[in-house]
């Protein structure tokens, strides 16, 4: 991270505009069935590793007098799933991290947004399959026979999923994000993060568990 922002550093004189912190990984599984230290790591890639580039940024735009920083979260830190534990743990504590650094830094005019898509093309499943393979002994779990679920989902034939859209549907929202004179608190991308920030708002908690359970 220090080369990597030296060398931006040098390339534009010392200035930088905006911060877009993207780039995740998924461990499914049960919670039961997911060792300590294997959240620990997710938790590495999809939070800590953000906030300490972040924190290494934000001396550069406050010496400047402005900037912008994007944190690309998910539906899954608006609502939980089952099997996707990890993932929904560290993108809920992401949501939180992201709405305290707006508020903190609004006096340094250092505006903070928040992205949250739903399904979009990547290739986050293909590479959930290492670490599934390294942490989680779904053999031994007292859910083998529900795992199969995931194993299909993980080794079965590529598909998209439904509402799934492409990579530029999040471009389109960052663009906004970053060069907007307001830019949103939250921008959602793809029909189920509305729908999932609709259940928040409307139903009771007790009926929206409910209804993600069946999901």
């Amino acid at each position: 991270m220090e080369s990597a922002l030296a060398e931006v550093l040098a390339a534009t004189g010392g200035t930088l505009d905006a911060l877009y912190n993207n780039g995740a990984i998924a461990l499914p599984g049960a919670l039961e069935d997911l060792p300590t230290e294997a959240l620990r790591e997710v938790f590495e890639t999809n939070l800590f590793g953000w906030h300490e580039l972040t924190r290494r940024v934000i001396p550069v735009m406050r010496a400047q007098g402005h900037g912008r920083i994007v944190n690309c979260s998910s539906v899954l830190g608006l609502v939980g799933v089952r099997w996707r534990g990890a993932y929904v743990a560290t993108k809920f504590a992401l949501e939180g991290l992201t709405e305290v650094l707006r508020i903190e830094m609004a006096s340094a005019n250092v505006q903070v947004s928040l992205i949250e898509p739903g399904p979009v093309a990547s290739r986050l499943r293909q590479n959930a399959i290492p670490l599934f393979e390294r942490w989680i002994d779904w053999k031994a779990s007292p859910r083998a026979a529900e795992y199969q679920t995931v194993l299909h989902r993980l080794y079965g034939p590529a598909r998209s999923d439904r509402f799934e859209l492409p990579p530029q549907a999040v471009t389109e929202q960052l663009i906004h994000a970053l060069e907007s004179p307001r830019p949103r608190p939250r921008y959602y991308v793809t029909t189920p993060t509305h729908v999932a920030g609709a259940l928040r708002r409307v139903l009771p908690h007790r009926a929206a568990s409910w209804f993600l359970g069946r999901v």
